[in-house]
Parts: structure tokens; sequence; C-alpha cells
């Protein structure tokens, strides 16, 4: 039990540190995210060379749950000669890290063209060569008063 409690202290207080990133950080975190939407609203490959080789992308639908270079082979027939793969809208987001910044998560807030209001939250390791991203998942944002009817949708489309 006294381990169980230390466990969770020191949780709360990687937290805590992790409110008060420091400015610059979160700065550059938010160029290199906003980067990385942009290559995509511009249907740049380069997209996909900042996820980390070990990297996974979680979208929307349940079955996708992607390693980069799946992801990569995949998303290609929406950049590959297009002028615009998905466009994200950064609205907010909130930067986190370890105290000696090797590891960023971030949570966002996006308007998106084709899905509307959504939310992301991604994982960011810091190398010798820059950033790059470990993980991200993007998520509708349903407001709770029409999850009922969305849910309902959902199950239709899946007895098909």
């Amino acid at each position: 039990m006294k381990s169980l409690i230390l466990a969770c202290c020191l949780f709360v207080a990687g937290l805590a540190h992790a409110a008060g990133v420091d400015p610059a950080l979160a700065q550059q975190v938010d160029a290199f995210v906003d980067g990385w939407h942009d290559d995509a609203a511009h249907a740049r490959m380069r997209y996909f060379d900042k996820m980390a080789p070990d990297g996974v992308y979680i979208g929307t639908d349940r079955t996708e749950l992607w390693q980069r270079d799946a992801f990569r082979e995949w998303g290609r027939k929406y950049f590959e000669g297009k002028q615009a793969a998905w466009v994200f809208h950064p609205t907010r987001r909130n930067v986190y890290a370890t105290a000696d910044g090797s590891m960023i998560w971030f949570d966002e807030l996006l308007d998106t063209e084709n899905m509307g209001h959504c939310m992301a939250s991604g994982v960011i390791r810091r190398t010798p060569a820059g950033f790059e991203i470990v993980h991200y998942q993007l998520s509708l944002a349903v407001p709770n008063e029409a999850a009922k009817k969305v849910i309902e949708v959902v199950k239709a489309a899946e007895s098909r």
C-alpha cells in the first residue's frame, strides 16, 4: 500500500512539473506540430518522416491503428499528386514535458475541413536530430448531448 501511495505521489508530482513546461520548449513543439499539420494540408510526403520509425497513428475509425510505414503506404493515395491531404487547424494546444524535455506530450483541439471539430493527443520524443512523433491519436469531438445519437449511428453502420 505504501508503494502505491508513493507511486501516486510521484505521478502527481511529475504532472505538476509537466504543467510548468518551459515556454521556449512549448513554442518549439507548437512550431513542430503546426509544421506537421501544414505538411498534410499541402500533401507533402515529409509529413510521415516527422513520425518516429516506431511511431503509431490512431485515426478516428476503429480500424485505423498504424505503425508509421503502414500509415505512409495507406496515406500515399491522399498525398501523391494532390494539393492537400487533410487539413487540421489547431484552435488550442496544451504542451507538457518531462523535467529534461526529452519526452513531450500534448493535447489539441482541431477544426477540420472534413470531420468538423476533433481532438487529438500526441507524444513527441526529442532526438539529436530533432523532434519525432511517437504516438498520435485523433478523435471526433462529439458533444455529450449528441453522443446517444452518434452511438446509434455507429451501431447501425457496424451491423451492416
